[in-house]
């Protein structure tokens, strides 16, 4: 690719900031940055590229740079230790200078081209659009299971609703970014926080494509499981009240069996059951109240955290971002 020459940033301030959390991805970020310069040179709007990089084995971080030098407009914070990528897009966001932000993953999934699209629709007045997938390619059926009864529990249960079929993938005016940054949470699940936030939001579809290079940085399993499990501790705390109505049923059935029992007793029939109805009995109720327990430890975790007000993450260093460096 031929090294393209960019004007210095203009003094009327940045309008559109590209927000990309970043973990080993050496083989992705010049391909994006190449498919995504081209849009937003396109558009001709003022822009900054925040990657956020957790500290990575590969040469990420000496891609970034290469392209640092190549074009000023790119910036990238480096963080003291891996994070995550919650907490990577929360501190792009937190960073970023631009009226509007956009969240996108570097592996092309979800394609740069859409930024065009998704930028024009804010001129009708919403302050949030998002991408919604209209397909998915490369995921198996097991990511789809999971994802589809993700969603399910989470809008049943939560007090936001969250769009069926999106990620982070959205575009969002400075209003917006102000609400997250007042928000301030240790455990960044964009989606919720965009949800609860609120305004006019509206979505584009769009059909999701394989990872340009390379492998997921996270089991799709247990993340899938993790990132629903934010979703829904952190925006209700509704499965407590489940949890409470489940106990005074099984409470209730408990005193109908001992009524039954002594009933049994009192007209001189031997019908209950032997050691097995007894076995089975004491391991449910024992399942039931380790599954309440663990209920509520997640909840006291989530408390806990917020509780010590530990940052969301550190940053090491940033490169390209003038004064704040």
């Amino acid at each position: 690719m031929t090294a393209a020459v960019f004007p210095k940033p203009p003094a009327l301030g940045v309008q559109l900031t590209v927000i990309v959390p970043v973990y080993k991805e050496e083989q992705n970020i010049c391909p994006f940055l190449h498919r995504a310069e081209a849009v937003l040179e396109k558009m001709g709007v003022s822009y900054e590229i925040i990657f956020a990089l957790d500290p990575s084995p590969d040469n990420t971080e000496d891609v970034i740079l290469e392209e640092i030098n190549r074009n000023q407009f790119i910036k990238m914070m480096v963080f003291s230790r891996r994070f995550g990528q919650p907490a990577a897009t929360m501190a792009g966001i937190m960073s970023c200078t631009g009226e509007t932000c956009v969240v996108i993953d570097v592996d092309l999934q979800d394609q740069p081209e859409l930024i065009e699209q998704m930028y024009a629709k804010l001129n009708d007045g919403y302050e949030v659009v998002y991408a919604k997938r209209r397909s998915r390619k490369g995921e198996t059926l097991v990511k789809r299971i999971i994802s589809h009864l993700g969603y399910s529990l989470i809008n049943k249960f939560s007090d936001v609703q969250i769009p069926r079929n999106t990620g982070d993938f959205r575009i969002m005016t400075r209003r917006v970014i102000e609400e997250l940054r007042r928000l301030n949470e240790s455990h960044g699940f964009l989606r919720g926080l965009v949800a609860y936030v609120g305004f006019k939001q509206a979505f584009i579809e769009y059909d999701r494509d394989e990872r340009y290079a390379g492998t997921g940085n996270y089991n799709r399993l247990t993340g899938s499981l993790k990132i629903g499990m934010n979703g829904l501790i952190s925006f209700s705390s509704r499965p407590l009240f489940m949890m409470s109505i489940g106990g005074f049923i099984l409470a209730g059935l408990s005193f109908l069996l001992a009524a039954w029992y002594v009933l049994q007793k009192l007209i001189g029939i031997d019908l209950t059951p032997g050691l097995s109805t007894t076995v089975l009995v004491v391991c449910f109720f024992a399942g039931l109240q380790l599954l309440g327990l663990g209920l509520i430890g997640e909840y006291v975790g989530r408390i806990y955290d917020e509780v010590k007000r530990r940052p969301m993450y550190i940053v090491d260093r940033q490169v390209n971002f003038g004064e704040r460096e």
